[in-house]
């Protein structure tokens, strides 16, 4: 495959590189290092870099026209600053129609993108199905509906993957990272009072797997474990494995009126028409992501929520 890659040197672009690139792909990658991290883009034969913004029309033909992509990967997305809503617009809306229309007319076989589950607003039904109604109400979401709207508007072979929270290596977005780095640091800590479905990266990379190659499955899939864990639970599981005590006392709080308190959806359909499974268990995700931190640190923690008191609202979802 020449898989390019929108967003690469983030956490699940760049961790697809990293599965994708041992199996010989040629993949290039376009990122302005909003939130991503230059080294994650080493100098390597047959990994090429373009620097600069999915907002750019003109930089996303030209890395087209010279890549001819034969799949597409869009992982970029603006999220860091929910009051930034023209920032948002250019980069998931307009960004993405111009990802789109290059793949489109540089004859991409494959498009594969990345949705929030925030698109489905504050959904009765738990679990969420892939058919809820959509009701986006933050700038990140509407935004992301908006493009994937777009997309779904498209004549190409296309689909797109509603992410719960994708979980493992430079995961640099929600609670775990937040509570890891403000302990190690023995700062305080609260948990908002929201449920999360949290998925291990390897289970993510095999969704994506079999998103790029079945080529014949059109259309928007959740991917999940479609099994919701506390904010609460994931500050425990972060103070034992830091050999801390734990902390009964520790304040819970409504989340923010930016936010909503329970996501898990159901990754049923995914299963059905993907063959696609989650494997890994909820244990088993959390220790792997919390021995990588102690390995390689936690570096800035991004959201697309508002502050709250002296700590970022940590409940957010991974996209």
């Amino acid at each position: 495959m020449r898989i390019l890659i929108t967003g690469g040197a983030g956490c699940l672009g760049s961790n697809l590189t990293e599965h994708c690139y041992p199996l010989g792909h040629n993949i290039l990658i376009i990122d302005n290092f909003a939130t991503g991290r230059r080294e994650l883009v080493p100098p390597l034969p047959r990994l090429e870099l373009v620097e600069g913004t999915i907002a750019d029309r003109d930089l996303v033909r030209r890395a087209f026209e010279h890549f001819s992509p034969t799949h597409v990967v869009h992982s970029a997305a603006s999220y860091k600053d929910p009051t930034d809503w023209r920032e948002d617009v250019e980069t998931n809306v307009l960004g993405t129609i111009n990802v789109v229309e290059a793949a489109r007319d540089f004859g991409a076989a494959r498009f594969v993108n990345f949705q929030t589950v925030l698109c489905y607003g504050r959904a009765p039904e738990k679990p969420i199905p892939v058919d809820h109604p959509l009701a986006p109400f933050t700038s990140y979401a509407i935004s992301k509906v908006a493009g994937e709207q777009y997309l779904a508007a498209s004549e190409l072979s296309w689909i797109s993957m509603r992410l719960a929270n994708v979980t493992g290596p430079r995961l640099a977005i929600g609670p775990i990272p937040t509570f890891y780095k403000r302990l190690k640091a023995e700062q305080s800590c609260f948990c908002t009072d929201a449920i999360r479905d949290f998925l291990d990266m390897s289970d993510f990379v095999s969704a994506v797997d079999l998103a790029m190659t079945a080529t014949d499955v059109v259309g928007v899939f959740n991917v999940a474990t479609g099994r919701g864990h506390s904010i609460k639970e994931i500050y425990d599981f972060v103070r034992k494995h830091l050999g801390l005590a734990p902390d009964p006392a520790v304040k819970i709080v409504p989340v923010g009126s930016d936010d909503v308190r329970e996501i898990v959806p159901d990754p049923t359909s995914a299963m059905v028409k993907l063959g696609w499974k989650p494997r890994v268990d909820f244990r088993t995700t959390m220790q792997r992501v919390l021995e990588w931190y102690d390995a390689h640190g936690v570096s800035e923690v991004h959201s697309h929520l508002v502050h709250r008191g002296s700590q970022r609202q940590v409940s957010h979802a991974a996209r």
